[in-house]
């Protein structure tokens, strides 16, 4: 997920929740005639084996990426003998596993959230929860990448004019 994507589903969040809280405070007025229909048992229950699902899977996604890349790792080093390198591809192939858990686990805790126990106290926790993971996703791109973001199209412009100009056939 996108840190954009993120953040539209944070304010999406929000504002759910504001306009739960004016619901509540319409009802309130109106002396509870209003009341919000609840949602079934059986639907909040599924909603919150979904997410601890996901958790699962993202948990999964994260060991199985750590010992695929050792794996691969050893395998290179094995083969090519140079560790400089091999170093540098293991730390993004390993990365590139954590980034990917990390999504999992993101999208986990929004389901969990706002589907099972929308709660003011719980949205503030989503959101110091989504900003930690959004940075260290982004500081794991950075790792992986080796230059910031908003760099990437200006490293790939330079890198075409470096190569040779094909000659005509």
């Amino acid at each position: 997920m996108s840190v954009s994507l993120r953040l539209v589903l944070l304010v999406s969040v929000v504002l759910f929740f504001l306009s739960g809280e004016a619901l509540a405070q319409d009802t309130e007025a109106l002396g509870g005639r209003a009341a919000a229909a609840p949602s079934p048992d059986w639907l909040t229950q599924a909603l919150h084996w979904t997410a601890r699902g996901i958790e699962l899977v993202g948990i999964a996604i994260i060991v199985l990426g750590a010992i695929v890349s050792s794996l691969y790792f050893l395998w290179q080093l094995l083969n090519s003998g140079v560790l400089a390198e091999t170093y540098r591809d293991y730390r993004a192939n390993l990365g590139r596993g954590i980034l990917l858990g990390l999504e999992f686990l993101i999208a986990a805790d929004i389901i969990g959230t706002v589907a099972v126990d929308p709660t003011l106290e719980n949205l503030g926790v989503l959101a110091i929860i989504v900003l930690v993971r959004t940075f260290l996703s982004f500081t794991l791109e950075v790792e992986i990448q080796g230059h910031w973001p908003w760099q990437h199209s200006l490293i790939r412009g330079v890198a075409a004019e470096q190569l040779p100009a094909r000659p005509d056939v």
